[in-house]
């Protein structure tokens, strides 16, 4: 079963949202979406990531931003990202149990911002987080990072151009609990190059199970 929701926005703006609950009795968890910049809320990744959470018991709630509601190029400033996020966030919680937040690249970046200003959740799921734009190293994203005090999983690949294995294991360091799962061979979309021998579906079984198996453990 799949509810088609609306987010409303101070100041009354609106965004559209898709809500998945879990199959049966699951793990007691709720997890928020949200895609990257280039992406929308149907994007393939997002709705593979709520099947599969479905399966495992687990709801997961997907949003999109007011840009991608709009068709338009350019992302929100960061302020009107964050307060989607905190919408979808407030929203989330009727659904009760423990929340888990995150998205893929800037998705996962607006919603890290968030718990770092202090929204409270459970848990942070960062994905192909962009820590800096290819090629610009030192345009690190990561000054936030050392406020989010909940457990953190950062899931990248090891041809991520926006940022490598070693640079994201420094940056996830930064926050006290959190840990780092490479994907092997996959880029900052999660494809695969056809040598490698996986495809990019591959790559989305293997982070979402990373994902289900890592909330089973967060205290």
């Amino acid at each position: 079963m799949l509810d088609e929701l609306t987010l409303t926005l101070p100041g009354g703006r609106t965004v559209s949202a898709l809500w998945t609950p879990g199959d049966g009795s699951g793990p007691g968890w709720t997890v928020v979406y949200a895609p990257g910049a280039g992406s929308n809320l149907h994007d393939p990744f997002g709705r593979h990531l709520a099947v599969a959470l479905a399966t495992g018991g687990i709801g997961c709630l997907r949003f999109h931003f007011p840009y991608q509601e709009a068709r338009a190029g350019r992302p929100d400033p960061p302020p009107l990202l964050e307060e989607t996020w905190r919408a979808a966030i407030d929203n989330a919680r009727q659904y009760g149990g423990r929340l888990a937040v995150g998205g893929r690249s800037m998705g996962g970046r607006i919603a890290s911002m968030v718990v770092a200003k202090g929204t409270p959740v459970d848990a942070l799921a960062l994905l192909a987080y962009p820590l800096h734009p290819p090629g610009r190293p030192e345009k690190r994203r990561d000054q936030h990072l050392s406020a989010i005090s909940v457990p953190t999983l950062f899931c990248s690949g090891t041809r991520d151009a926006f940022g490598t294995t070693g640079e994201l294991a420094t940056a996830a360091a930064l926050v006290p609990q959190s840990i780092v799962h490479v994907l092997e061979g996959a880029d900052h979309g999660f494809a695969t190059l056809k040598s490698s021998g996986r495809t990019r579906e591959d790559v989305w079984v293997e982070c979402v199970e990373k994902l289900v198996g890592w909330l089973g453990k967060v205290d």
